[in-house]
């Protein structure tokens, strides 16, 4: 599917702060220019906002020293919270005197910036930043028709971490069916001895049951996009997910994502504790014992295990994949350090970091690195292969709209709550389609 480009109001109209002044694919900000390393450019001081605080630190000091190496100007690095990225970029990316240079956003908003005209064309650097080694579908969020604006940063697939420690308490086996994943649960939660962990808040664990049983959140009709939340496939997957959620579970309605990580940690629930739960793979990053001395999580392998959440009939289920998209702003006045900037990101240098690090890297020529640097044995090996059948949010203008409205989560607090599935799914696929294009 190709994407057109809609107007900067249209945006505005969906939700959002209008991104006015952003430059479409036809004005001439947004047109190719050649990198510092083609001309003797002057060194300029650019500004590169990160997406949460999922960028190592390690990494971060990096590309500051790289890029004043390679570029003589100085680099300032913003992280801006998940919570306040969409706001946040919608203000700034069409201001030329505060725009971040380069900016990193979440790969299910990808289409909404690209579409807006928020990012400069960046087709003409596309070979040289990876080609086609990099993520597809990544790829195709961030572009429009056969141009490219936003690139992959990163990847990361969802995997159930478990305490192996209470499954063999228990007297159960990994399961190897989706509906075993609910009835070992059951069984756990019946015991007292475990249950699974997934808040109810969660979404984008959750439309994992929605994949794995055919449907999906929203289809492409030729011109516009239309929810399908209440499909017999979206509506099985829910039921599923909703049954795991009262017999199985231990996470409350109102549970969003940010407990997910710590949330199987021995001293995490005074109740009942949770013997697993669906994660990105750097959940590795939080998961287990705390050294106060490297002041970072290690891994316990007797106590921890990871394996791919099964699918409806076996083997691995098409999970969500997360990660984000990388872009130059099309209202920078900074092009040529912008571009150093990117050189620097996509080199064989910071994607070897990013997959020694745990992040999956937007270049898959360097999959094996990742696969072979878990910080758990096996943790990015699953990982990749969960990614290797992953899928993403509708690659649709108004998407980033959606999201901010908590369309999702309302919708699956309110299945976590018991309510009519089906009645719930009309009634989010409505409040969607109002946004979905744009």
């Amino acid at each position: 599917m190709k994407k057109t480009m809609i107007g900067a109001t249209a945006f505005a109209a969906a939700g959002a702060i209008a991104l006015a002044g952003c430059s479409t694919a036809s004005d001439p900000a947004s047109d190719s220019s050649p990198s510092a390393s083609d001309t003797m450019a002057a060194a300029e001081d650019i500004t590169l906002w990160l997406a949460g605080t999922d960028t190592p630190e390690a990494l971060i000091e990096y590309l500051k020293t790289e890029y004043t190496e390679v570029n003589g100007g100085s680099l300032t690095v913003e992280q801006i919270g998940w919570g306040d990225l969409i706001s946040s970029l919608t203000t700034a990316l069409p201001d030329s005197e505060n725009t971040p240079d380069v900016a990193e956003v979440g790969n299910t908003q990808a289409a909404t910036f690209t579409t807006v005209g928020a990012f400069m064309d960046l087709t003409d650097h596309y070979e040289e930043l990876g080609g086609d080694s990099l993520l597809p579908g990544f790829v195709e969020a961030g572009s429009i028709g056969d141009s490219v604006y936003a690139l992959p940063y990163y990847f990361g697939s969802r995997a159930v971490f478990y305490r192996q420690d209470i499954y063999e308490a228990a007297g159960v086996e990994v399961p190897t069916t989706l509906a075993e994943y609910t009835e070992v649960n059951k069984k756990m939660l019946d015991e007292g001895v475990g249950g699974a962990y997934l808040a109810g808040r969660d979404w984008r664990s959750a439309i994992s049951w929605i994949f794995a049983n055919g449907g999906d959140i929203a289809e492409y009709d030729g011109s516009e996009w239309h929810a399908t939340l209440d499909t017999p496939e979206a509506i099985a997957g829910v039921e599923q997910w909703q049954e795991l959620f009262e017999t199985g579970n231990v996470a409350q309605p109102t549970d969003d994502d940010q407990t997910t990580y710590s949330a199987i940690n021995d001293d995490f629930l005074s109740g009942t504790p949770a013997s697993s739960t669906l994660a990105p793979s750097w959940a590795t990053w939080t998961l287990g014992d705390f050294d106060e001395e490297t002041e970072a999580y290690v891994w316990n392998a007797e106590t921890f295990g990871v394996y791919a959440l099964p699918g409806v009939d076996g083997g691995a289920a098409p999970v969500f994949a997360g990660g984000s998209n990388i872009g130059v702003s099309a209202a920078t006045q900074h092009v040529d350090g912008a571009l150093d900037l990117m050189e620097i990101i996509f080199s064989d240098e910071y994607q070897t970091m990013l997959a020694e690090n745990g992040m999956g890297p937007a270049n898959l020529d360097f999959a094996d690195t990742y696969i072979e640097n878990s910080t758990f044995e096996g943790v990015n090996e699953i990982a990749f292969e969960a990614a290797s059948n992953a899928k993403l949010t509708p690659a649709a203008a108004g998407w980033a709209s959606v999201e901010e409205a908590g369309i999702m989560e309302d919708f699956f607090q309110a299945v976590a709550e018991g309510g009519d599935v089906t009645q719930l799914a009309v009634e989010a696929n409505a409040k969607i389609d109002e946004l979905i294009n744009g």
